[in-house]
């Protein structure tokens, strides 16, 4: 009976002691679960925010968000009348029947219009966005978060990286730090900020990074909805893609929008996602900062892209090339034909030559080819690694202009 005394009395003091200890340490803790009763007036008197308890469930995506918002405009792009019926001209020429007015309603030419998102990347005035967004408008109106709106000039477009640069005549504009995409892991958060359906103005969704380096023919297989031909709006060449893929969605209307991470910082230019039925199904895809940045700044200087020609004519890897060859791996392209003056021929590669790198990165196939000749300009020299004869040499190639 006396021990069992003697431990209610020992627990009951050290029940005090902790209580007060944390009675002193957190003063507000008694009276802020005092008033959950009527916590309603509680919280809206301002003198009484700082003792309301806070519950972090996540990470605190807030300073990003409002830092992307600022830079994150809405577009809105048409075609003109002078436009449309100057390809109505050329599609129907000197027809008799085009004037008809029947003729006209059922088979005329209706101007395109569109809307998506843009980024803004200068103080004054340039906003990067998507091709597929204005490349077939030439009236492009530009709007701020804060309701401005503006008349905007198109720059330059390249199909190949389905981006676009255009201007606004403003100054003291906001922008976003920029990222080195090739650094950005799998697992990382991001934000997708952008103007999905064309009324659901600034908003931001998140998820996370979920692969990088996608190559999925998706600008490839862009097609104009108004062309009656189906046939892709872009130019025969191969698309150039390494999407960043996320799980942050976005809908039509956030192409051009800004991908960035839990910094603030843009990492990429959202857009396309995967889908059957025209809107957001899981995925989504971001253009990586560091290729916009060496498109956009060629789309600034000179209205397009100029890409090198290697001037080669290539067979990815058979069995009677391994055999051949006598090599330990599928991985490579093999040079067939050399085109008379061309890069590839001035730098002396030869046919039999194994492409199994260009500028420290892997050529694996034909599509690791295209992508790496794809973001050369006419100028610029490439490193480029063959296997000849059982040895890797490298040599310099100065990319020439294309046909």
């Amino acid at each position: 009976m006396k021990n069992l005394l003697s431990n209610l009395m020992a627990g009951t003091f050290g029940g005090l002691l902790v209580v007060g200890l944390f009675y002193y340490f957190n003063p507000h803790f008694f009276t802020t679960q005092a008033v959950d009763t009527n916590y309603a007036t509680f919280a809206n008197d301002e003198s009484n925010v700082n003792k309301l308890p806070v519950f972090n469930t996540g990470p605190d995506f807030t300073l990003s968000a409002s830092k992307a918002l600022e830079v994150v405009v809405q577009i809105n792009a048409q075609e003109s009348q002078k436009k449309m019926k100057e390809k109505e001209q050329q599609y129907y020429g000197s027809d008799p029947f085009f004037n008809h007015p029947m003729f006209r309603e059922f088979f005329g030419f209706q101007p395109q219009k569109g809307s998506g998102s843009g980024v803004i990347i200068s103080t004054d005035g340039y906003i990067v966005t998507n091709n597929h967004v204005v490349e077939f408008a030439d009236e492009i109106e530009v709007i701020l978060k804060s309701g401005k709106k503006f008349k905007a000039e198109k720059i330059g477009n390249d199909p190949r990286t389905d981006l676009a640069v255009l201007k606004i005549e403003e100054t003291g504009l906001p922008v976003l730090p920029m990222a080195n995409s090739d650094l950005i892991k799998v697992g990382e958060w991001v934000l997708a900020v952008g103007n999905p359906f064309g009324y659901l103005t600034s908003t931001v969704t998140a998820g996370i990074v979920s692969a990088k380096g996608r190559d999925l023919n998706i600008i490839d297989e862009n097609r104009d909805p108004y062309n009656r031909f189906g046939n892709s709006y872009n130019s025969a060449q191969k698309g150039i893609e390494e999407f960043i893929q996320t799980d942050a969605a976005i809908n039509p209307g956030n192409s051009g929008g800004a991908l960035v991470d839990g910094m603030g910082r843009l990492v990429g230019i959202n857009s396309a996602i995967a889908t059957k039925t025209g809107y957001f199904n899981g995925y989504s895809f971001a253009i990586p900062v560091n290729l916009m940045n060496k498109i956009v700044k060629e789309l600034i200087a000179n209205g397009s892209f100029e890409r090198g020609r290697l001037g080669v004519v290539v067979a990815e890897i058979d069995e009677n090339y391994l055999k051949e060859l006598n090599l330990s791996s599928k991985e490579g392209v093999v040079i067939e034909e050399l085109e008379d003056n061309s890069s590839a021929k001035y730098a002396g590669l030869r046919p039999k030559d194994v492409i199994v790198g260009i500028n420290g990165k892997s050529v694996k196939n034909y599509d690791d080819l295209i992508k790496e000749i794809g973001l050369t300009k006419v100028g610029e020299t490439i490193q480029v690694k063959i296997l000849r004869d059982g040895s890797q040499k490298d040599f310099s190639v100065k990319m020439r202009k294309g046909l």
